[in-house]
């Protein structure tokens, strides 16, 4: 790996004058498979502002990028900077295979509420988040007022029960979508409402706290909505639930704010809601960021991180968020940005969750993680035992994740 190179002026050698520039080039990994424009216009200036120094950018799907961004750097030829899920910044961190990230107080500040905690791992930034989402309830009206229910957004966790049931009893569709399929958002619907019902995975110390009573309710709620549900939830994911929403089949389910866009056309009478809160919660959401992370020993570890924050700057993040229809994840207000797109429509609803909102936990090995949650799920899907008994297992195997 050469990341600091020396060339030769060309021009200078046919002088016979031995000149030599050097040059910087920056490996960048893009998860997603393509550079977005948003991206690209500040990675096109930061290029003209700094003369020498070229950006390379390496567009990856995402089913193979996170890997190769590890395994680059445990071969001890990592990436300058790679954009990834913020969920393995900890893995990254506890290797010693990304720099912390230090935020000016001002810079702190312009953050959405939350959103740094995405980031933070033993009191310290390991990424700088870049893109951002929160869920909501959508719910299908034409199918509810067609079970004779007014189509009205449920508040609490009992209302989401008896519209789901009333939705089951008179149409030929299921009350509501859960995921239970072997996938990481099973785990993240879970969170949804486990965080609606002021539920936590870990203590702020780092010890394990889903061994709790909030856990106790949200699986007990899954038990409850069991026979409104689609048939077979542990076959599905929730991507997958579009297509079961759009067709009718499903009066509800839990999405992102690119939901309703998805929706649009084949259900334009659709409500977006807060999720429902329990009984122990208000409203809440997971909150999930994906974050620019730069990988140590490079030598160009300072330029990565300009670069970085150059990508996450206020007007630079504002396009890519109004853009690709991203919760916002800066306070745009506080920059100066008057009427931001996500003080219209269902925009409200997806912000207002943020402060009341939980993170996606980082740990070292995010898919034994994942089997915490889909064993607990599955298990009372599959009636493979009680609420108390599952939600203990799971507290159990909890604290075998690192």
């Amino acid at each position: 790996m050469t990341h600091l190179k020396t060339l030769t002026v060309a021009a200078a050698l046919m002088a016979g004058t031995a000149l030599s520039a050097q040059a910087q080039e920056l490996h960048f990994i893009m998860c997603g498979g393509e550079v977005r424009p948003a991206d690209q216009k500040v990675i096109d200036k930061f290029q003209a502002d700094n003369p020498g120094v070229t950006v390379k950018m390496e567009a990856v799907e995402w089913g193979t990028c996170q890997d190769k961004s590890m395994q680059l750097a445990a071969a001890g030829d990592p990436p300058d900077v790679a954009y990834m899920g913020s969920r393995t910044l900890r893995q990254l961190a506890n290797n010693d295979l990304i720099v912390p990230v230090t935020f000016t107080p001002e810079e702190e500040a312009a953050y959405q509420p939350g959103v740094l905690k995405t980031v933070t791992n033993g009191g310290q930034y390991w990424g700088i988040p870049h893109a951002f989402s929160t869920k909501a309830l959508y719910i299908n009206c034409t199918v509810v007022e067609a079970a004779g229910a007014e189509c009205k957004a449920p508040a609490t966790w009992d209302e989401l029960i008896a519209l789901a049931k009333t939705v089951t009893d008179n149409t030929d569709a299921a009350g509501i979508g859960i995921a239970g399929k072997d996938f990481d958002n099973t785990m993240h619907m879970f969170l949804d409402f486990l965080y609606s019902n002021g539920g936590k995975v870990f203590n702020d110390d780092g010890t394990p706290a889903l061994d709790s009573k909030e856990t106790r309710e949200t699986l007990q709620l899954y038990a409850d909505l069991l026979p409104y549900m689609q048939s077979g939830p542990t076959e599905w994911e929730r991507d997958q639930m579009k297509d079961l929403f759009n067709d009718g089949q499903i009066a509800m389910y839990v999405n992102g704010p690119w939901g309703e866009g998805q929706h649009k056309e084949k259900v334009p009478n659709q409500l977006v809601a807060p999720v429902p809160h329990g009984p122990s919660g208000t409203n809440g959401t997971i909150l999930i960021t994906d974050s620019l992370a730069v990988f140590k020993g490079t030598g160009n570890e300072e330029l990565a991180i300009k670069l970085a924050k150059a990508l996450t700057s206020g007007e630079a993040q504002y396009d890519l968020d109004s853009s690709w229809g991203l919760t916002p994840i800066l306070q745009y207000e506080k920059l100066g940005i008057a009427d931001p797109y996500y003080t219209k429509g269902n925009w409200p609803i997806f912000v207002a969750g943020i402060s009341t909102g939980g993170p996606e936990p980082m740990v070292e090995d995010f898919k034994a993680l994942q089997a915490v949650f889909t064993n607990m799920i599955q298990g009372i899907m599959l009636g493979e035992g009680t609420v108390d008994e599952l939600v203990t297992e799971a507290g159990v195997e909890l604290a075998k994740v690192r």
